[in-house]
């Protein structure tokens, strides 16, 4: 009989690997990597086909993408003898060939190699392997021990195992994590709340979905750590409007995580209890901002709120609150399991850890990427993505979504870290990198990213509300060549005021793309004013 969290850990892992042993050793493993990038090339069918047609020796797992996006959708089978052959873009017809020869030899496939060789993975590790909808497979691979040693320590305990390793949020502020459970946790409350904020309504940003589809155990086993260290009493997590992919896989873990004790009452025996339960979100990039989020759960409008209190002070109906992201929950259990020395070593003294990357654009290799934070623009553009696509050259790169800005090539060699990547306002944010080549001018980017601050801004301050629309509207002026050298100043003025003046998070980088756009590309602004 388990007597502690740890045992009882051991104990299900013990379990898991019997049952695998006896149902599956055998057979060969046949899995899909079914994530919502790869669902748009028809990853949804194959999985249906591969379900009904598999041989009696086969049997079929259900993963999320790897983030190797580029070559989805992709199967990877196993035979008994561990052998495992990637087969990529597979299609409705591929797969008939696929089934006819389940053991074709080893895997050659260098692209995805080259793809992973460069990273390093705490956050997605395991990600597109395990079977995202078995627990026992997360059991099989260690799974909640992360969980169960927390358990076992104090919540004090827990914040300075954390606060040492030096994890800092991962949703784009990179406010130290151990920092806001230890604010929340000293308030005086009979309740308490977590929310994992899986909103990620910006452009170009895709990487919480993926651990979502992939690693939906390694989420919650998260929230468990971080609401046992702030004394959270109830956790929700706040997904998406659009991804109902993420919802169900969470949802399915949620309901296993539950029936083996992982939440409800006691969990493994320790006294702790959390429920954990799914809110859509309410649509639209303001969401994701913190207070917006809580205005939404609460029924409100989804504008933000005025600061302070701070939702750990004054959060869910007016409850102390803790809002942390996926990819920061993700990160817990690798600190937990393997200590926090072990994550500080990686990345750099003031940026300890990896950061997940949402790589797109005109780049050969899309996908998802966990690096370790010092990582170079270039490394990660020409490396993990293998560069721009052939006959075509690099000429812009967006980061961090629309509160953010545009680098010229020039910048490559900047590391990633948290917070301002250049004092013009460009910030690495949530991790999104878009390539852009020759076909799209620099002003068009800053111009997709203007519109849509204006589009997603709630209205309710008269900086945001009024200030966004007028930087589109001068940008037009400039790109249609009616503009004129007042159009740049007018461009200067209101970035400076809405970045300044707004409320929320939103308004306040707004001025970023323009900013960075005035600093590194101030020449073809110049060039598209009529001297007046």
């Amino acid at each position: 009989m388990a007597s502690t969290p740890t045992d009882k850990i051991r104990d299900l892992n013990r379990s898991a690997q019997e049952h695998y042993d006896i149902d599956r050793s055998k057979k060969t493993r046949v899995l899909v990597q079914h994530g919502h990038c790869s669902q748009s090339v028809g990853a949804a069918d194959i999985e249906a086909k591969l379900a009904v047609s598999l041989p009696p020796n086969a049997y079929l797992a259900k993963a999320g993408c790897d983030g190797a996006c580029f070559a989805g959708t992709q199967v990877v089978v196993t035979p008994a003898n561990g052998i495992a052959t990637r087969h990529k873009r597979v299609t409705q017809k591929t797969t008939e060939i696929l089934l006819k020869n389940l053991s074709v030899g080893p895997d050659r496939d260098d692209a995805h190699r080259a793809y992973m060789s460069t990273q390093q993975r705490i956050a997605m590790a395991g990600c597109g392997e395990m079977d995202s909808m078995s627990i026992d497979e997360y059991f099989r691979a260690g799974g909640y021990l992360g969980a169960a040693r927390a358990l076992e320590m104090t919540p004090q305990q827990v914040i300075e195992q954390v606060k040492s390793a030096g994890l800092l949020g991962r949703g784009g502020a990179y406010f130290p994590a151990a920092l806001k459970w230890e604010s929340a946790q000293q308030i005086d409350s009979p309740m308490r709340h977590l929310i994992v904020n899986s909103e990620e309504g910006e452009p170009g940003i895709f990487k919480d979905r993926h651990l979502m589809e992939g690693l939906p155990h390694r989420i919650i086993e998260g929230a468990i750590i971080a609401a046992y260290a702030s004394c959270a009493n109830t956790a929700h997590i706040y997904i998406n409007a659009e991804a109902n992919l993420s919802t169900e896989r969470i949802a399915k873990a949620i309901k296993d995580a539950t029936k083996f004790g992982m939440l409800g009452k006691n969990i493994m025996g320790s006294g702790f209890d959390l429920d954990l339960e799914i809110l859509r979100g309410a649509g639209g990039y303001v969401c994701g901002e913190e207070t917006t989020l809580l205005n939404t759960m609460e029924g409100t409008r989804r504008e933000p709120r005025l600061k302070p209190p701070f939702p750990t002070q004054a959060g869910l109906y007016g409850r102390p609150t803790v809002i942390n992201n996926p990819e920061t929950l993700s990160s817990l259990y690798f600190i937990m399991t393997q200590g926090s020395d072990a994550f500080s070593s990686i990345g750099q003294d003031n940026a300890t850890g990896t950061k997940i990357i949402s790589l797109s654009g005109s780049v050969c290799r899309p996908g998802v990427a966990e690096v370790a934070m010092g990582t170079t623009i270039r490394e990660i553009i020409m490396g993990i993505g293998n560069g721009i696509l052939e006959g075509h050259e690099l000429t812009a790169i967006s980061i961090g979504g629309p509160s953010s800005g545009i680098f010229p090539p020039n910048m490559l060699d900047t590391p990633i870290k948290p917070g301002l990547l250049h004092d013009s306002g460009v910030m690495l944010g949530a991790g999104g990198i878009i390539a852009m080549d020759e076909r799209m001018n620099p002003l068009q980017i800053v111009r997709k990213l203007a519109a849509y601050n204006a589009v997603e801004s709630c209205g309710k301050c008269t900086p945001c509300r009024e200030g966004t629309p007028r930087i589109v509207n001068a940008l037009d002026r400039l790109m249609s060549e009616n503009g004129s050298q007042t159009d740049i100043k007018e461009l200067q003025y209101l970035a400076e005021v809405v970045s300044l003046a707004s409320l929320c998070g939103l308004g306040q980088a707004a001025g970023g793309p323009v900013n960075s756009a005035l600093h590194f590309f101030d020449d073809q602004m110049s060039k598209m004013a009529t001297v007046n």
